[in-house]
């Protein structure tokens, strides 16, 4: 019997050595990508421009780093706080541990005013900080990833124009064994190069946009980003008051998606939120309301979005039917 515990034991203890350095290569070997280019952007006023288009209207940078007012429709940005960070993703929205958007102004303390353009760049693109730390993907850079050089290099020259705000961002604190898991996220891969010239096609300039937008990561089931599941809408969101909301069907399904809409009415539903009484309204208790951020998508040029929809409807047809929005329940 004496032998059989020692046998034991040393299974145990092999085991037990295992984990552990399956740990120690996670955590030295992981995140698995390239230094950080040395590269310094070109800032000229269009670069920036097209920076500030892309970040506020497009990628939407601006609405997960600045303070959001959710006593509002949609949770427009805080005027003066863009940039900011300190948005936080925790378990109250299913997320596997707590997340926060950092300060990305050009603040040197607590922003990223002493950063170099490539450490920018590979953030936006690859997902690790400065330091090597992975970024947990609400962080989008597998989308981002998909930006033209031109594009991701234009991005960070807008970024550069941010006025500093001195705000410390906690770090995020991932669940075990989420924390390890991070690690092999990022990656040296990457789609082929587009060049800038294809996106004069309306159908490509729309794919991309909607690519770079993080459209389907919202818009698709959850564990079901598989063909003619994509763009079916479903994934919830749980409000911290037990309202739960739905992302929409954008397939071109003619009963549960966007199939019946004509491209001028869905012009129309991003274009209604330029006027401020719909996003400057304060919400009453129960009222609906939504994570898309209208506001800022309400900016998109007009020809995007025509595009966009180009791109959705030569989509599969997907026939999921979506219930949009369930109010919190009812304080007994």
């Amino acid at each position: 019997m004496k032998k059989v515990f020692k046998v034991i034991g040393y299974v145990l203890m092999a085991a037990m050595v295992a984990v552990a350095a399956g740990v120690i290569y996670l955590q030295y070997a992981f995140p698995n990508v390239d230094a950080a280019p040395n590269i310094n952007v070109v800032k000229s006023s269009d670069q920036i421009e097209r920076g500030r288009y892309l970040a506020n209207h497009v990628t939407v940078c601006i609405d997960c780093h600045s303070t959001r007012d959710f006593s509002r429709l949609a949770g427009p940005p805080v005027p003066g706080t863009e940039g900011k960070g300190g948005d936080r993703f925790d378990h109250s929205f299913g997320f596997p541990g707590t997340f926060y958007a950092r300060n990305i102004t050009s603040d040197k303390e607590t922003g990223i005013g002493s950063w170099t353009d490539g450490e920018i760049y590979r953030a936006i693109t690859k997902g690790v900080s400065r330091n090597g730390e992975p970024l947990f993907p609400v962080m989008p850079y597998k989308s981002y990833r998909n930006l033209t050089t031109e594009d991701a290099y234009a991005i960070v020259a807008y970024i550069r124009t941010l006025a500093p705000v001195k705000h410390q961002v906690p770090a995020s604190d991932p669940d075990f064994p989420v924390n390890l898991l991070l690690r092999t996220m990022p990656s040296n891969d990457a789609p082929p190069a587009l060049q800038q010239t294809a996106l004069n096609d309306e159908l490509a300039r729309g794919e991309y946009l909607t690519t770079i937008g993080g459209c389907a990561d919202c818009h698709t089931p959850k564990d079901k980003k598989t063909a003619g599941k994509s763009f079916a809408g479903g994934m919830d969101f749980t409000f911290p008051n037990g309202a739960v909301l739905r992302a929409a069907n954008l397939s071109p399904d003619k009963q549960h998606g966007i199939g019946r809409w004509t491209e001028d009415a869905f012009v129309r539903r991003f274009k209604m939120f330029e006027d401020p009484a719909l996003t400057e309204k304060q919400l009453a208790p129960g009222d609906f309301q939504t994570l898309m951020p209208w506001k800022m998508y309400s900016g998109m040029k007009e020809e995007d979005l025509r595009a966009i929809y180009t791109y959705l409807m030569s989509l599969e047809p997907s026939p999921n039917k979506v219930v949009k929005y369930t109010p919190a329940p009812e304080k007994s």
